[in-house]
């Protein structure tokens, strides 16, 4: 008999694009003796594979090879999708959560006694459950009880499962369905995917085509294009696609080739469906349409509104200033009194310019103005920004309560919607958003859904800096488009004129690096050294200021993988950095150990626990057993995860430059290679150098740093809020 191991797919390592795979695979069962140890744990494997998902279990045929450098592995021969067992689905239903207090224990033993019409009995005659070990009465009225209003849901549920969807993805989408649920998955399985957050394309895709879709019918093509344009959109950050993009593209989703004729019958149907919107040869989704053209005409309403005169402004700055004994300078006093007069107002500049200085003038002069009592000011001025750490800054500056834009607009995790929306407007009269290159077109549209069309807006940032994480340039565009009012903010005030980082990052914008700014003072070191030596030297400095808080010392990176990666250099700077002690407990997720005292980061927003994407704190606790459990203590804020959620978080003493924005370090270390290739772009290492306060370290080649400054090909985004302030709507 050939030799097989039984589970689930859990990662590739290493692929091409003729479907040779290298990745990990968690063993349930096996008929090997030398592979019993592996049972409850993962194996490498190899071998050619059309697709693989985590959702299926699988059977692999092969066997067992020792790799001369990578070790034991399990060649695979062939494969093929274990279809769930009827046992394993009403067992899957039974521990769904529906029924309190029936786990994985208490639901075998039902389906062992009761068998496969476990479901038709319990409904029918409860009091057979009362002999099986373990069940009591509550639990039998809980069964009976819930079955009664799921007696509709569970053979769909069943029939969900067949189809390869987990018991969770089932009671989703019978929730929302109900007894349409079988003929929305017959006539357009895609629908899903539109209705149901949490469903996307690849999932749907899979099953589809298990069911026996064809490859080049109709609705798969719609919604292979859908897909598209939402991909293009993330990876590239456009709003708008060309015919060739999506030509070229749709044939790898597909797997197969379609006709012109089909490609052009598509898109005609989905922009009848109002699906997507085509204009001028340019291809948006419905929704990047409509969020781009509210942006443009918010704001250009907004800034032709008359603006406020009042003959008291300056008198009541000159007290502002004598009250917080603070001068501001020319640029800073225009900036705070327009912000009173006009109802649309960006204030940009780089480092050491006092952008977030300003804000406490800025807060304050409104209150006068308004005559607002202090109590009463937040309910009237809503301070926001996009990560918790820029909210955080924001607060300490202001004295006033600061909120990320997500939990401002009540964000839902489940649905990916706001509770504060176009029908539940804020009533804050003042909206005030910090760093606000890094807001994205689909977020600022939800912002301005969510207040009201009086509202004044104030963006504040840098647009130097990395564009959004997501499609659209926002700030940008809206500065170039010289149509709104902006206040340009160029003189030093936080650092002066005599800082070198501060030296360095105008250097950087202005795409001229002087050799002499280099190691003329402590603040600003360049250390020069060969490949080998990058991460050494970084190990060297980590010693050196290992006693400091984990608030003070940080190293970036630009990318996750190879040798001198985020990976690798935290797994090396996590022992200097917090010692390995018997009195630790670690806990090991995926390849990283974790031990109680590392620093951490959270990789999503979680609004319900109050921590968001790009929080750094400190695993104060790591439960083992008889539960997994790591707690996590952010600024006093205790967070616990549990095997679900351990994917949020990642340590932290090396984290990429993208997530440090809206974040400022007293010291950091940047190293710079040629290897990052790609990753060498002016915004990225400009970003990464104004996050130092008092002392920078770049370590590496002095080619990579001018590498990086030369290359401007990753800040093109196709957008067109900026032709839209110019040229109007069409």
């Amino acid at each position: 008999m050939a030799t097989y191991i039984k589970g689930n797919y859990h990662k590739s390592i290493y692929q091409t694009s003729q479907g040779y795979n290298i990745g990990t695979f968690k063993v349930m069962d096996t008929n090997d003796k030398q592979l019993i140890d592996y049972i409850g744990k993962t194996i490498t494997f190899t071998g050619y594979f059309h697709e693989l998902n985590n959702i299926d279990t699988y059977l692999f045929y092969g066997k067992l090879v020792e790799h001369p450098k990578y070790g034991l592995q399990f060649e695979v021969e062939n494969y093929e999708r274990c279809l769930p067992e009827a046992k394993d689905s009403i067992i899957e239903f039974l521990t769904s959560g529906l029924f309190k207090g029936i786990g994985e224990k208490k639901a075998k033993a039902i389906v062992d006694v009761l068998g496969l019409n476990t479901l038709k009995i319990i409904l029918e005659n409860p009091d057979n459950l009362i002999l099986i070990p373990g069940i009591t009465k509550a639990n039998i009225t809980t069964l009976h009880e819930k079955l009664k209003e799921y007696e509709e849901s569970y053979e769909t549920v069943l029939y969900l499962n067949t189809l390869g969807f987990s018991t969770k993805d089932s009671m989703l989408i019978f929730n929302y369905y109900k007894n349409k649920t079988k003929n929305i998955i017959e006539e357009n399985i895609y629908q899903l995917i539109n209705d149901i957050y949490s469903l996307t394309f690849k999932k749907i895709d899979q099953i589809a085509l298990k069911k026996g879709i064809k490859k080049d019918s109709q609705i798969r093509i719609e919604a292979s294009i859908i897909y598209i344009m939402n991909e293009i959109s993330n990876i590239y950050g456009h709003s708008y696609y060309l015919y060739d993009d999506l030509k070229v593209f749709l044939p790898r989703v597909l797997q197969t080739t379609i006709t012109e004729e089909q490609l052009l019958e598509s898109f005609d149907t989905l922009e009848k469906n109002n699906q997507i919107i085509i204009k001028d040869e340019k291809y948006y989704l419905k929704e990047m349409y409509e969020a781009e053209t509210l942006i443009v005409k918010r704001f250009r309403l907004l800034e032709h509104n008359e603006p406020k005169i009042s003959p008291n402004l300056e008198n009541i700055i000159k007290e502002i200033e004598q009250f917080y004994n603070i001068k501001f300078n020319s640029e800073q006093y225009l900036a705070i009194k327009s912000s009173y007069e006009k109802d649309f107002l960006i204030i940009t500049g780089g480092p050491g310019t006092g952008k977030t200085t300003i804000m406490k003038g800025i807060t304050e002069l409104y209150r006068q103005m308004k005559k607002i009592s202090f109590d009463k000011l937040s309910e009237k001025i809503a301070l926001l920004a996009p990560t918790g750490r820029a909210a955080k800054r924001l607060s300490e500056a202001t004295g006033l309560q600061a909120s990320t834009i997500h939990r401002f607009l009540k964000w839902q995790k489940e649905t990916n919607k706001f509770q504060v929306n176009e029908y539940n407007k804020s009533k804050a009269e003042f909206i005030i958003v910090d760093e606000s290159s890094m807001i994205d077109t689909y977020l600022m549209a939800s912002l301005l859904k969510g207040i009201s069309a009086n509202a004044k807006i104030l963006l504040v940032g840098d647009d130097h800096q990395l564009p959004s994480v997501g499609p659209g340039q926002i700030l940008h565009d809206l500065i170039s488009s010289e149509k709104l009012s902006v206040i340009k903010l160029t003189k030093l005030y936080r650092q002066g004129n005599d800082s070198n980082i501060v030296s360095l990052a105008y250097d950087i914008r202005n795409k001229k690096i002087k050799d002499e700014v280099f190691n003329i003072a402590e603040d600003l070191t360049f250390i020069n050294c060969q490949l080998s030596q990058v991460v050494p030297n970084i190990i060297e400095l980590a010693t050196t200021y290992k006693d400091l808080s984990y608030k003070e010392f940080q190293i970036l990176v630009p990318m996750y993988k190879t040798l001198y990666g985020i990976d690798e250099i935290n797994k090396q700077v996590a022992l200097i950095f917090n010692k390995e002690e018997k009195a630790k407990k670690t806990i090991t997720i995926g390849e990283t150990i974790f031990r109680e005292g590392d620093k951490v980061i959270q990789l999503t927003n979680m609004p319900e626990e109050n921590v968001y994407n790009g929080d750094i704190g400190l695993i104060q606790k790591i439960v083992t057993s008889p539960k997994k459990e790591v707690i996590v203590d952010y600024d006093g804020n205790l967070v616990k995860y549990t095997p679900s959620s351990f994917n949020n978080f990642r340590l932290a003493y090396a984290i990429s430059i993208h997530k440090s924005q809206g974040s400022e370090f007293e010291i950091v270390v940047i190293p710079l290679v040629r290897n990052y290739n790609k990753m060498l772009y002016r915004k990225l290492i400009y970003t990464a150098v104004t996050r130092s306060k008092s002392k920078l370290y770049l370590i590496g080649e002095k080619d990579a740093l001018k590498m990086a400054v030369d290359n401007d090909l990753a800040d093109i985004r196709r957008t067109t809020i900026k032709d839209f302030l110019i040229n109007g709507i069409k």
